[in-house]
């Protein structure tokens, strides 16, 4: 849409991916609809409003926590049937070219109230679920610039102004940068971040396989970083695969028929033949975690505050619990008679997520470091580790819970009320 010239928002989310979608039907969720939201985004509208392309081989590990703010936001029931429940999570940890592969940790993925812990939800289903849900938003209170990126954002009296590549100008209470790990608007804020790469490239394939993996994730940890299989529907899985950037390299660059034998080596033959369904995509690895998740009427969301290894599939998770956190602190400001951006509203969304945020961001980093390699000594200590936890019911269940997303301050978006 054009953008009209100075036109005020409540809010102006940059960033039209999962993270920046659901922050806006969080607030409209718990806000009501009697506000004004603005989302930019550099996709066209075209791109947009037919989400992601059928051949997209990315899917998502939805928690127990997730689901249910999905079904407060309305749209989990169009999600649901191409979700796929994860009943059972299994652990091993051996050299690439082990004939075997010995399961040294296994559990039920089950939480108290008998619903799975984590869903595996194809990313082209859920960003249609929630493209679609903003559509119906844009009719009263949410306005969509596709096709547009955010080249600067000032601060104001009250309020920031936002600059976009056309040169049109519009201004908000409160910016929010959804717009990922190596964030625009975070950097032109001034706020920095403790960051590195990966020697490590992620790469992401949907298979076929011959036999069904009964709602089994399966994760390997190989020297060249954990090998996920997460299962979709039907007999097909997600591949998330961490590996080492030269043999990537190698792989990515080689024939289908090299990367489909890389493939079933990993895999091994417990499913029979893999087929890959779709093209394999490719990402560089990071770690970063903003100094600050907030800035004078600025707010980071997701990815912009935190981007984390894939090795436990939480990125999404603490990026929908960033969400629902925003949405309630802005909601209560609000009812006190504050405006969206005012300073104790984001301090207070900062000391709800910023300690989570660390805590998974620097586990997940260990776990990436401690299983990634090949040394005996570690392999000798890792097996013993998950030897002890697989015998400790207690312990696997603590484990169960955590990943479901339902330990410490939960938002209202995710609590049982």
């Amino acid at each position: 849409m054009g953008v009209p010239k100075g036109k005020r928002y409540d809010a102006i989310i940059g960033g039209g991916g999962p993270t920046g979608l659901a922050t806006a039907l969080a607030m409209v969720h718990i806000l009501g609809g009697d506000l004004a939201i603005a989302i930019v985004d550099d996709r066209l509208p075209d791109d947009a409003s037919s989400g992601a392309h059928d051949d997209d081989p990315r899917a998502w590990a939805i928690s127990a926590a997730s689901r249910r703010m999905l079904q407060r936001l309305g749209i989990w029931d169009e999600i649901a049937t191409d979700a796929q429940a994860v009943s059972r999570i299994e652990l091993t940890d051996t050299a690439l070219n082990a004939g075997l592969r010995p399961v040294l940790l296994s559990y039920d993925n089950v939480i108290e109230s008998g619903e799975p812990a984590a869903h595996i939800v194809p990313n082209q289903t859920l960003l249609a679920a929630l493209e679609g849900a903003i559509e119906r938003a844009s009719e009263t209170c949410v306005d969509l610039y596709y096709g547009a990126t955010i080249t600067e954002t000032q601060v104001q009296p009250a309020g920031r102004k936002v600059v976009l590549n056309s040169g049109n100008e519009i201004a908000a209470d409160v910016v929010i940068a959804a717009d990922g790990g190596r964030s625009r608007i975070r950097r032109g804020a001034g706020i920095g971040a403790v960051a590195w790469s990966y020697s490590q490239v992620g790469i992401v394939v949907t298979v076929a396989h011959d036999r069904d993996h009964e709602g089994r994730a399966v994760q390997h940890f190989l020297p060249g970083g954990p090998f996920a299989i997460l299962p979709l529907t039907g007999a097909r899985s997600c591949v998330t695969w961490s590996e080492d950037k030269a043999v990537a390299d190698r792989l990515l660059g080689g024939d289908e028929a090299a990367f489909q034998s890389a493939l079933q080596t990993r895999f091994g033959g417990e499913l029979g033949l893999v087929r890959p369904l779709t093209a394999p995509g490719h990402f560089p690895l990071h770690f970063s975690l903003a100094r600050s998740f907030i800035g004078e009427r600025l707010a980071l969301v997701g990815d912009a505050a935190h981007t984390v290894h894939p090795i436990a599939g939480q990125g999404l998770n603490l990026a929908l619990r960033d969400a629902a956190a925003l949405a309630e602190c802005i909601r209560d400001g609000v009812r006190a008679g504050q405006s969206f951006g005012d300073a104790d509203i984001l301090e207070r969304y900062q000391s709800w997520r910023r300690f989570e945020a660390l805590s998974a961001a620097a586990s997940f980093d260990i776990l990436n470091r401690l299983f990634s390699n090949d040394i005996a000594l570690l392999r000798s200590v890792r097996e013993i580790g998950l030897s002890l936890i697989d015998r400790a019911p207690t312990v696997k269940q603590s484990l169960v819970r955590e990943a479901a997303g339902l330990r410490g301050e939960l938002p209202e978006l995710i609590r049982l009320i």
